[in-house]
Order: C-alpha cells, then sequence, then structure tokens
C-alpha cells in the first residue's frame, strides 16, 4: 500500500511496491526507457521490481509523473522522470529519498547504474564512479557508489 509523502514544488513522492502500484510505475518508465530511449521491453521489467521499494512521484493532479527504485541489496535504479518535469527537481527528490531509506534500513552503501549521460548527477548527489563504461540495453552506463554514514 502506497505512503504518503512530502509534498514538494508541485509534485509528492509516494513509497510503494509493484504489487500496489505496477501500471502507473510501468507507464511512467514505459515512456522514458521504451518509448524515448528504445529499450526493449522485455529488459524493461525485471526480477528485482516484486522485492524492491518503488517511489511513485504525481504531479498536483495525481498524475505519474516519475519512479524510481531500492532493492534489498542497496541497488537504486529504474529512475525516470517524464521530459517535461525535468530540470524541476523530481529526480533529485527520488534519489535522496532511496538514498534516505537506504541508510533508514542500515546499509552501508548504495549503487547505481548509471545512464553516462547521467553521471554528472549522480556526482551531485554524493555517488563516485567505479570501473568502466558498460552497455546495459543499447545504452552506455557506468557503476556509482555512495556510501552510507550512520
Amino acid at each position: 500500500m502506497p505512503s504518503s509523502g512530502a509534498q514538494r514544488a508541485g509534485f509528492t513522492l509516494e513509497t510503494t511496491d509493484w504489487a500496489t502500484s505496477e501500471a502507473e510505475l510501468y507507464a511512467v518508465r514505459r515512456a522514458v526507457f521504451v518509448e524515448e530511449q528504445h529499450v526493449p521491453r522485455e529488459l524493461e521489467v525485471d526480477e528485482a521490481d516484486p522485492v524492491a521499494l518503488h517511489l511513485l512521484v504525481r504531479d498536483a493532479d495525481a498524475r505519474p509523473i516519475g519512479t524510481g527504485r531500492l532493492a534489498p541489496d542497496g541497488r537504486i535504479g529504474r529512475m525516470a522522470v517524464l521530459a517535461e518535469w525535468r530540470g524541476r527537481g523530481v529526480g533529485a527528490a527520488i534519489l535522496e529519498r532511496l538514498v534516505g531509506v537506504a541508510r533508514e534500513r542500515g546499509l552501508a552503501e548504495v549503487v547505481a547504474a548509471a545512464q553516462v549521460r547521467a553521471v554528472g548527477f549522480y556526482e551531485r548527489h554524493g555517488f563516485r564512479a567505479a570501473g568502466p563504461v558498460f552497455d546495459d540495453a543499447g545504452l552506455p552506463h557506468r557503476t556509482m557508489h555512495r556510501r552510507l554514514g550512520r
């Protein structure tokens, strides 16, 4: 069941799970990953979805505009923000909330597979790149790590 989140600059973050919010989470991810970035549909949903904590971001009219997830092992992923909402703090709010949840769970580190064009975004949020660029679903990525203090 979703839990309400704080209202920010015209949007709200909700904590949810795949079973509760699959259609809305996937609608955003489909728009960003499948339609915009041409990720094959069959690669977009994976085995982490049913076990991850998901964030669903809604605009003031309750329409889904962003997503992100935290897997039990501390992997942050499937961060997606609809094009018209980019540059308005939605991605930053998602990332910081996921990092906060990881910290609350006592995780020592979070890891993200970031698209190369988003490396700077992750670095601004305390992540550091590690390892070479790699291909994921036809897009260049880097592994990003952030140590979490207690």
